[in-house]
């Protein structure tokens, strides 16, 4: 049994009147033209999914042969299908990470073994090299640490399934540790989403990538017609050009406004780790009171302590626009510090960003 509650994730830290640090979607998403993708292909939705386009253009995005991509019904689709398909003997999850994987391996009755980076910001140390099934993310969730590509490549044998969670790799410009291009590592399987950066964690849309044969026995696992239309629309559209073009931006936009965060925070706050994604890892002192009074004075951040190899002192916070992320530093200031002016004392900063 696992010691932590896997099944806990951002959005049930969240409630009504609070501002949104605890999930890392982008804000302000999915953008017009895209809602527009979406309305228009509810148009055909009186017709079964049709995953051709899809599959292709993926395939197209990613250089490689659509045999090689799996469409599903969001990333964590994925950590399920592998959990059915692959029968390990010894399954090992790099934590702190998203728990999703582990809790899908335990729900097929794999016994899991948590390699834990201590502290959590270290780059990767030697997985057992008789582990079967790999696990982790990168960059990781909640740590926003990219390892190298070069460190996760070398974790690829014969015999291994090497599931890397790239959920988050277009939040980091130009995606340089992405290995979704890689078809030469034996047994990678590289897992990615849209939610992120389009906003659509609703609409429950990623995809996997790697050898055809690994491909072939995950899709054996899903029923007919996994992916909705709009979903598949959202594919088509979100792997053009123009629209990667977008998140590059959008990640380049990002990269400013976390080091605004950073450059906010307050003494007597840690930053875990490099973080290089949409969310920062930090470690604050009395974590549990601290959360609450965030939630008191209107902010909901994710809490630690339901990640393997984390305390209740760690707090995830989504990178948000610099003037609310100002606003959330002030009060964390005045929390930690009660002699500090909390923001609702400092000079107005324009109402909306509540």
């Amino acid at each position: 049994m696992s010691d932590v509650d896997l099944d806990h994730h951002g959005d049930a830290d969240l409630g009504p009147g609070l501002v949104d640090l605890a999930v890392n979607v982008r804000a302000g998403t999915p953008p017009p033209w895209l809602r527009a993708v979406l309305h228009e292909a509810l148009d055909d939705a009186a017709a079964y999914p049709d995953a051709r386009p899809a599959r292709a253009a993926v395939a197209a995005a990613h250089g490689r042969p659509v045999e090689e991509v799996l469409l599903t019904a969001g990333a964590a689709e994925a950590f399920t299908l592998v959990a059915r398909a692959v029968r390990p003997r010894r399954a090992v999850v790099v934590h702190p990470s998203f728990t999703e994987p582990e809790a899908a391996l335990r729900a097929a009755g794999h016994p899991v073994e948590r390699l834990l980076l201590e502290p959590p910001g270290h780059l990767l140390r030697a997985v057992p090299e008789d582990a079967d099934l790999v696990v982790l993310g990168n960059p990781t969730n909640p740590t926003s640490v990219l390892h190298p590509a070069d460190d996760v490549a070398a974790l690829a044998r014969p015999g291994r399934v090497l599931l890397v969670d790239e959920a988050f790799a277009d939040t980091v410009p130009g995606e340089p540790e992405s290995l979704a291009g890689r078809r030469d590592l034996p047994g990678l399987l590289v897992v990615r989403s849209l939610t992120k950066t389009w906003g659509l964690a609703g609409l429950r849309v990623g995809y996997a990538l790697g050898p055809a044969d690994l491909v072939a026995a995950l899709a054996a696992q899903q029923p007919h017609w996994p992916v909705s239309t709009p979903a598949l629309a959202a594919l088509v559209a979100c792997t053009s050009p123009a629209a990667r073009a977008e998140a590059e931006a959008a990640a380049r936009e990002l990269t400013a406004h976390r080091e605004a965060l950073l450059a906010a925070l307050p003494p007597g706050v840690t930053v875990v780790g490099t973080p290089r994604s949409s969310f920062v890892l930090l470690r604050v002192p009395d974590g549990a009171r601290v959360r609450a009074a965030l939630r008191d004075r209107g902010w909901a951040v994710r809490r630690g302590d339901t990640f393997p190899g984390l305390s209740p002192d760690h707090l995830r916070v989504a990178v948000r626009d610099p003037a609310t992320s100002v606003a959330f530093a002030a009060d964390l200031a005045a929390i930690l510090d009660p002699g500090t002016p909390a923001f609702r004392d400092l000079p107005r900063i324009p109402e909306e960003i509540r």
